[in-house]
Parts: structure tokens; C-alpha cells; sequence
């Protein structure tokens, strides 16, 4: 396909937020993020695998609401890398990715009050999070340049009350009346961890869809 054809079909067609949109140059320090969920949303939105639009997932079960913007990192896949990390970092056995593009939750002062929109962010820590048997990483970062927590370079300078209420969340968002999620945080780990996580998650998405750019060229 032509250049300037490709930029012009980007211009009248939405780009896939997974697939169409690039992490950028400075990954894994600096990266975009699509958001899904914003602290006032009641509701868990989250992308259509297939159309690229945001859909309801479910109405929350419980008061509980997400205590940060809530999102993925694009061209992201956890698979047999990412689940191969956990594996040696947890002594467990049986792990799979679970097939989804990587989480991430972006702390900033500022009051975001919509999801569907991109971000950059600066990865500082995350959650070494076990969904059954599945690797479900939840990468920790700040909006970059803010004024709050723009300065903060680790998961260690992020206050505790902050880390509970996220781990809280992650623990419960699944959970329905009557029936807890099967879900659990093995590890809160740091900035080191939280790169070679992302890195791992883009071998695998480049093996698993490494036949989508000639695809999408046709």
C-alpha cells in the first residue's frame, strides 16, 4: 500500500486501539496507553477485541470503582514470555498468559473524567497478578509530566495507602455476589520488573500477530 493511501485511511478510519496504535519510540520508559476506565465511571468499559470500540463489560457488582485511569498498552500480548517470567519469579508451575494485551493503571492528580483517549506514561512498578492459571500482570505507572506524581521514579515512592487501595481493586473487581474471583497478587515489584514485563509482552505480541502488518497492507 501507498504511504500516503495508508495515512489517508488513517485519517477517515478509526485506528484499532490494540493493534493500530504504536506504544512509541521511548518504550518501555515511556510508553501510550489506551484508557479504557476513569475513577468516576461506575461501569467497566473495556475494548471489542474484533471492532476496536469501546463496550460495556459489566455494571460493577459492588461499590468498588477504579482508584486510577485503567487501560492497556497497545501492541502488547501476554503469552508464553510473560508467563514464563512469572513462572520464575513466582517458583510456579502451569502458567499461561492470559491472551490479553497487558493492563496498566496511570496515576495523575488531574481529573480525567472519560475513557477512549490515549496517554503517555512513565512505568514505575506493578503487580505480579495470577487470574486461575493465567499470568495477569498489572503494570503500575504516572501520566508523564505530572505534577503530582511526575516526579516519582519507583513503585517504593508511591504512598501505601495508594498501593492498598490497587491491590483492593484488583483483588474485588471480578468478584460477583457470592462467588470470589480466583485471583491473586503474588508480588508488588519495581520499575526493573515492570520493563522487562512490557518488553516480554512485545516479543509476544510480535510473534503472535506477526502476519497482521502484511495483512493489514493487502
Amino acid at each position: 500500500m501507498d504511504p500516503i493511501v495508508g495515512k489517508l485511511m488513517g485519517l477517515r478510519y478509526k485506528s484499532h486501539p490494540w493493534h493500530g496504535v504504536e506504544i512509541g519510540s521511548e518504550a518501555p520508559e515511556i510508553i501510550t496507553c489506551f484508557i479504557e476506565v476513569v475513577p468516576t465511571d461506575t461501569v467497566k468499559y473495556e475494548v471489542d477485541k474484533v471492532s476496536g470500540y469501546l463496550k460495556l463489560d459489566r455494571p460493577q457488582k459492588y461499590s468498588n470503582v477504579v482508584p486510577a485511569l485503567y487501560g492497556f498498552i497497545p501492541q502488547t500480548f501476554s503469552g508464553e514470555r510473560v508467563a514464563k517470567y512469572c513462572m520464575e519469579k513466582t517458583g510456579m508451575k502451569d502458567i499461561a498468559g492470559d491472551k490479553d494485551p497487558i493492563d496498566i493503571c496511570i496515576l495523575t492528580e488531574k481529573d480525567i473524567t472519560h475513557g477512549d483517549i490515549l496517554v503517555r506514561a512513565r512505568p514505575i512498578g506493578g503487580f505480579r497478578m495470577i487470574d486461575g492459571n493465567e499470568a495477569d500482570d498489572k503494570i503500575i505507572a504516572v501520566l508523564n509530566n505530572d505534577a503530582v506524581y511526575g516526579n516519582y521514579k519507583d513503585i517504593l515512592d508511591i504512598p501505601d495507602l495508594v498501593i492498598d487501595r490497587l491491590k483492593h481493586y484488583f483483588l474485588t473487581y471480578k468478584d460477583l455476589p457470592g462467588n470470589k474471583a480466583n485471583t491473586e497478587i503474588t508480588h508488588t515489584y519495581g520499575i526493573d520488573e515492570a520493563h522487562e514485563v512490557i518488553k516480554r509482552s512485545l516479543e509476544d505480541y510480535h510473534e503472535r500477530f506477526n502476519n497482521l502488518e502484511n495483512m493489514l497492507s493487502i
